[in-house]
């Protein structure tokens, strides 16, 4: 029998204690998960302000450059870190990492936030490599576990990170001058996918775990209906999308692999269940997340097939939708659980979870539906703000306070 391997959102064995004086310092997602939710308000506000015509100076890449990346290379950067440093411990029943290699990762990861951030006086030939130097860092401080377990399993997600990685590469190798080609979109297109087919590939395991295990305990047992071929086909087919928007982006091969893969999302999510988890916000908003990655898909094939203007906005739901609505709610669902917390939603995290919603539905839907294009997004800012706000509120006392019972991470 296969040994179960603790998900994120769970709680390992409690056999390693580290740090337990300096909790912030004791596993990988307490220092990162909070600067997720510091990066994620600041990458949007910083440029809404710009856009309302606030004099915001450009510093190593341009305004609108440092928001698309910020979101992707910082925020979305921030929650892999954290959880892989998290996450493989665990699966490999290793200590975690804590102490001075996590304190210099972090410190690394903060100085490239920094060095970018507008007004910045650091040139982009040296802001670059800083930028691109946390990722590759993380993963090595993790390459002797996986070394150690033996699973060619357990190097799936830091693979993709890795690819992830090669997006940002992408970026910021235009952006520094190191090549003459044009490859800031493509670069864009490989980070805001690959995060997507992790969210699908790490998201069809925990979200079935999480809400079967749950509906078992509350005394009201299911079962996933079997479809065969589903599971694997959905997998595929976000690769297939990874790779399709490098080779033909935006073309008609691109909107319909990102038809067929809506379609299979959509099937995949239909057997889970999530009509049950309507009481438990802790688990419906992983079912949202979900749903948003196959919305996304779709409102981006109706957009690259059929030329639909209510489609444009497609991206934005892939990203400010689909991928930030499922890290908050790992992020939340995880904090909890390795601080030793009960996997209880509470008022602010509901807030929190209803007000990033309502920031997409105003970013992607608004500025079709209102002619005042300004408008929609000065609300959709002010809310997803405030839903980091409420994130914070409720969380960072607990990624810099102990774990409550006492025990380890």
């Amino acid at each position: 029998m296969r040994r179960h391997r603790p998900l994120a959102g769970e709680t390992g064995t409690g056999r390693h204690v580290a740090n337990r004086s300096i909790p912030f310092i004791s596993q990988g997602f307490r220092p990162f998960f909070m600067i997720a939710g510091l990066w994620a308000p600041l990458g949007v506000v910083v440029w809404m302000l710009a856009l309302a015509g606030m004099p915001v100076p450009d510093g190593p890449l341009a305004l609108s450059q440092w928001h698309a990346h910020e979101l992707l290379a910082g925020f979305v950067g921030a929650t892999m870190i954290g959880f892989v440093l998290t996450a493989i411990p665990n699966w490999t029943k290793g200590p975690p990492y804590a102490g001075a290699p996590l304190v210099g990762l972090f410190a690394l990861f903060l100085a490239a936030r920094l060095a970018l951030l507008p007004g910045s006086p650091i040139p982009i030939w040296l802001a670059a490599p800083l930028a691109l130097a946390a990722v590759p860092a993380a993963l090595l401080l993790v390459l002797p576990a996986l070394l150690r377990a033996g699973s060619p399993r357990l190097f799936g997600p830091p693979a993709l990170i890795l690819l992830f990685w090669a997006g940002d590469l992408l970026m910021l190798g235009e952006a520094a001058g190191w090549w003459s080609a044009a490859t800031w979109p493509t670069g864009q297109r490989l980070m805001a996918n690959v995060a997507l087919l992790l969210v699908g590939l790490i998201g069809g395991r925990i979200i079935p775990t999480f809400t079967l295990n749950a509906l078992r305990a509350a005394g009201t047992p299911v079962e996933v209906r079997p479809l065969p071929g589903i599971d694997a086909a959905a997998i595929l087919s976000l690769l297939a999308v990874v790779l399709v928007d490098v080779v033909w982006p935006e073309s008609p091969a691109a909107g319909a692999v990102a038809a067929v893969t809506a379609v299979l999302l959509a099937l995949r999510l239909s057997r889970w269940h999530g009509l049950r988890t309507l009481r438990a916000p802790i688990l419906w908003i992983l079912h949202v997340a979900y749903a948003l990655v196959a919305l996304a898909l779709a409102l981006k094939a109706a957009c690259l097939l059929l030329g639909a203007d209510w489609a444009v906005n497609w991206l934005h739901l892939q990203v400010a939708g689909a991928l930030a609505t499922m890290i908050l709610a790992m992020m939340t669902r995880a904090t909890l659980g390795h601080t030793g917390r009960p996997l209880v939603a509470t008022a602010a995290t509901v807030a929190a979870y209803v007000l990033l919603l309502g920031a997409v539905v105003l970013r992607v839907a608004g500025p079709v539906v209102v002619e005042d294009t300004v408008l929609p997004l000065v609300a959709a800012t002010v809310c997803w703000a405030a839903s980091f706000t409420f994130f914070l509120g409720a969380y960072a006392p607990m990624l810099v306070g102990p774990r409550v019972n006492g025990g380890a991470d």
